[in-house]
């Protein structure tokens, strides 16, 4: 059995899709219609930059829903590959977004206006250059929640992406992270500060929870047809009406990722295939599960390569 997993931000790049946009009628139609829709050439700013535009946080969560949305339609409609025999759909942070959207829960054009929305309120939570975000590689979570416990009182900084088994993403304001990162130091614990402007996923976000709420509660999502894996939960979303409270959660809560893909092993899964730009989430869930066959589709030669075992 297999499962389509959809990438979040950390995995644009300018130029991404050029070969499928250049080749392929649906995938210009679906670039243009995003255009239409978000009132500004989305398009050219993928497929020509700048990088620095397109890595702003309300640019890049619609640009890679798009790209991982135009992928899997692409599949299904030019290459005959039905995504939706999956047992499972999961999405990293934004990516839960293009799984709604490719499940048939959410129309394409909504998803679009709700990402640029979901993506400008969350960098705008807390004001530029006050927040970040820091990488740990070779630790467990148990022993990143022990120092931030042991240490609550010098510093307040929180666990936003358990990713996988030796990678953490921990959030806070710039001057808790360097308390924090001094911490690891001491522990001999290899940490990467990110280049992000903002702490994501946790409650400095508070702000755009409040945004969200508003906006998602406006939104009409149908019955979808794969099941969904929730961040919050890192379990089934067995009750639809659940989704828009998980949703809004999902922008304080930590994204369970690395327990998401022990979960759906736990149920049989032995493939997963990532929709989208780049590698990450393959990369993610071979750290975390060596023996499980992984894939990631992103052109044309991965699409015809498509082998799904139902």
């Amino acid at each position: 059995m297999f499962s389509v997993i959809f990438p979040g931000q950390g995995s644009q790049a300018v130029g991404m899709g050029k070969d499928l946009y250049e080749k392929f009628e649906l995938v210009k139609k679906l670039f243009k219609e995003a255009d239409e829709t978000l009132g500004f050439p989305i398009s050219k700013l993928i497929l020509e930059g700048p990088k620095e535009k397109l890595d702003l946080t309300e640019n890049t969560q619609p640009a890679i829903f798009l790209l991982s949305y135009s992928i899997f339609q692409l599949a299904k409609n030019d290459f005959n590959v039905d995504l939706n025999k999956a047992k499972y759909f999961a999405g990293h942070s934004l990516g839960e977004y293009s799984a709604l959207a490719c499940s048939g829960s959410l129309d394409f054009s909504e998803t679009l206006r709700i990402l640029k929305i979901r993506g400008k309120a969350m960098q705008n939570s807390v004001p530029k250059g006050l927040g970040g975000m820091v990488a740990i590689l070779g630790s467990n979570i148990e022993t990143i929640e022990t120092i931030l416990k042991e240490n609550i009182s010098k510093y307040k900084c929180f666990i936003a992406n358990d990713n996988s088994e030796g990678q953490l993403v921990v959030s806070g304001e710039i001057k808790a992270l360097e308390k924090f990162m001094d911490d690891l130091k001491s522990h001999k614990i290899k940490n990467i500060k990110l280049p992000v402007s903002a702490p994501f996923h946790c409650n400095l976000m508070n702000d755009a929870t409040k945004i969200m709420n508003e906006e998602i509660n406006k939104l009409n999502f149908k019955s979808f047809k794969n099941t969904l894996i929730s961040n919050v939960t890192a379990k089934e979303i067995s009750n639809p009406d659940d989704l828009k409270t998980l949703l809004i959660k999902q922008i304080e809560s930590k994204v369970r990722w690395r327990e998401s893909v022990l979960f759906m092993i736990e149920k049989g899964i032995d493939h997963f295939i990532e929709i989208g730009p780049g590698k990450v989430l393959t990369g993610l869930v071979k750290r975390t599960n060596k023996i499980v066959k992984t894939g990631a589709i992103n052109n044309e030669e991965d699409i015809s390569l498509i082998k799904i075992n139902e």
